[in-house]
């Protein structure tokens, strides 16, 4: 067992794991914080999208060990105040989910992609975020909800 320590929505963490630990596990089972979901386990489904060090990374693939001393988000570290972030906010007014399982690693990806690319036509939207797999939406009001979001609101 090693001990990992790092930031994860701005509180510091720390936690014994072994060293095949993944990141998702960390999150999810120590730290409890089930937002990060596990659809695939192997890296296709982009459930389990979190941000590190500002960027977004599918945390399956990623040992916890190698977060050691990062700063991690969760979709539980997006809203401050009570008010939702405004990508959240853009997924609820365009109803981008059905079921809800592919959204917060789908939130997460969209908010690295417009912070890359502040306005994304719906072709990058949809390039962009084809690592992330929604099997219920047809990803039509995902994409306008990545357009509102990227417009401000």
């Amino acid at each position: 067992m090693a001990t990992v320590s790092m930031t994860v929505n701005g509180q510091a963490v720390s936690g014994e794991v072994e060293g095949r630990t993944l990141l998702v596990q960390f999150l999810r089972e120590n730290l409890n914080l089930t937002g990060t979901h596990v659809g695939c386990d192997t890296s296709q489904c982009g459930a389990c999208v979190v941000h590190v060090d500002g960027d977004s990374m599918k945390s399956c693939t990623m040992l916890a060990l190698e977060a050691e001393g990062a700063d991690v988000t969760t979709i539980e570290g997006l809203a401050k105040g009570g008010e939702m972030h405004p990508m959240q906010k853009a997924f609820q007014d365009n109803h981008g989910l059905q079921c809800g399982f592919c959204t917060p690693g789908m939130v997460m990806s969209a908010i690295d992609l417009v912070a890359k690319n502040p306005n994304p036509d719906e072709a990058t939207i949809r390039e962009q975020l084809e690592g992330n797999i929604c099997r219920c939406t047809g990803y039509h009001n995902i994409v306008k909800a990545v357009q509102q979001a990227a417009k401000g609101g």
